[in-house]
């Protein structure tokens, strides 16, 4: 005959032979005295499913319950039950011991956040002996994920059907090896929405891949060259690139104007906030540390992305595939779990890897020297994949 368990405050316990039965043996719950254990609600009730408990008893003189009156209990009583429930029996069924991330169960001390909700094993091991194979995060598919400090765990998304998919997030520093120095003398006009470099050095796409050539089959211009507001900002900001002209700045009828006494930085990143607001900042932030890690970052917009990059470009006529897609998000930027899905599935759709990067740059943050700012700013990478447990 199987046991029963006894609720008690947030926990069941559950006497006789239950410590051998199923804490020594299977990972479950955590010792009290003698052969007493104390489980979780979830795996409480996940034994109960399994028919390894015969019933559970709600208050000292109830009769004892089965699942369907136990989990709409737990459901009414504890934040979030039904998804981790279906996580929790999910990952038992691939074969992995899990326990709470909460004191005083074992996985209290293995949990390195109070947003993780168990701990999964390596497989074989214990609560008492394993190491920790994955921190366990578990959300329904409405709710949000704050992107900060994710680094790390392994988030399990429940959706509506109750189907799960899994996300390994890690730190994920991007670094290259192209090895390409501007030149410093470069001379631009600044246009509404790009800067035409009109007598470009073939090295300055050919190698660094800045910007793309102005041309056409049938043109008879060579050398000129457009960049990317947020390209210029970045090579006007290294004192590489000066603005002959100006076309469109405040107070100046729409017309051209000369640009030589004018810092040709501050004017491009105020030419990119009227653009695109303080996306900007944040962009050009990742731009230019981007460059200082010696990787290539080019628009990433048909991904639907900030940036792609290319990590070693020794000549355009040899390009590599690009590796990652970078998107820029805000320091307390918080993911709803579709939008990190699509993000992700369109990333190795594409066989690229899928990079957030965290900045506080931007907004409030922003300044009259916010092109100098960038490489000083706070950033956190963050890598995320589809798992397969």
């Amino acid at each position: 005959m199987q046991p029963t368990g006894h609720l008690r405050g947030d926990a069941v316990r559950v006497g006789g032979d239950a410590r051998q039965r199923f804490y020594d043996a299977r990972g479950y719950g955590r010792p009290l005295d003698g052969n007493e254990i104390a489980l979780s609600r979830v795996e409480a009730a996940h034994l109960l499913f399994r028919g390894d408990l015969s019933g559970i008893t709600l208050s000292d003189e109830s009769d004892p319950v089965g699942f369907e009156r136990f989990f709409v209990a737990s459901a009414a009583a504890a934040d979030r039950f039904a998804v981790r429930f279906l996580v929790y029996s999910d990952l038992r069924d691939r074969g992995f011991y899990l326990s709470p991330a909460r004191d005083p169960w074992p996985g209290g001390r293995d949990a390195e956040s109070d947003a993780v909700d168990f701990v999964a094993y390596e497989r074989g091991e214990t609560p008492d002996t394993g190491n920790v194979k994955y921190p366990i995060q578990v959300v329904g598919e409405r709710e949000s994920v704050a992107a900060a400090e994710l680094a790390g765990r392994t988030l399990a998304v429940v959706d509506e059907e109750s189907d799960i998919t899994y996300f390994a997030a890690e730190a994920g520093a991007i670094d290259g090896a192209t090895d390409y120095e501007p030149p410093g003398d470069l001379r631009g006009v600044l246009l509404a929405d790009r800067v035409v470099v009109w007598d470009a050095p073939e090295g300055l796409y050919e190698r660094g891949f800045y910007g793309r050539p102005l041309t056409g089959r049938a043109a008879d211009v060579e050398g000129a060259l457009q960049l990317s507001l947020v390209e210029a900002a970045s090579l006007a900001a290294d004192g590489r690139l000066s603005l002959s002209a100006s076309v469109g700045d405040a107070g100046n009828d729409g017309g051209v104007a000369d640009a030589d006494s004018g810092d040709a930085a501050a004017r491009v990143v105020a030419r990119g906030r009227d653009v695109e607001g303080e996306r900007f900042d944040r962009r050009l932030a990742i731009y230019k540390r981007l460059r200082a890690a010696d990787a290539v970052p080019k628009t990433g917009f048909k991904f639907g992305a900030d940036f792609r990059t290319y990590l070693d470009v020794e000549t355009v006529d040899d390009l590599p595939h690009s590796e990652h897609l970078v998107r820029v998000v805000e320091a307390d930027h918080e993911f709803s779990p579709r939008e990190l899905s699509l993000d992700v599935r369109l990333a190795g759709g594409v066989r690229k890897e899928m990079v957030f990067a965290l900045t506080a740059v931007g907004g409030e943050h922003s300044g009259d020297d916010a092109a100098d700012a960038p490489i000083g700013a706070d950033v956190e990478w963050l890598s995320v994949d589809r798992l397969t447990p």
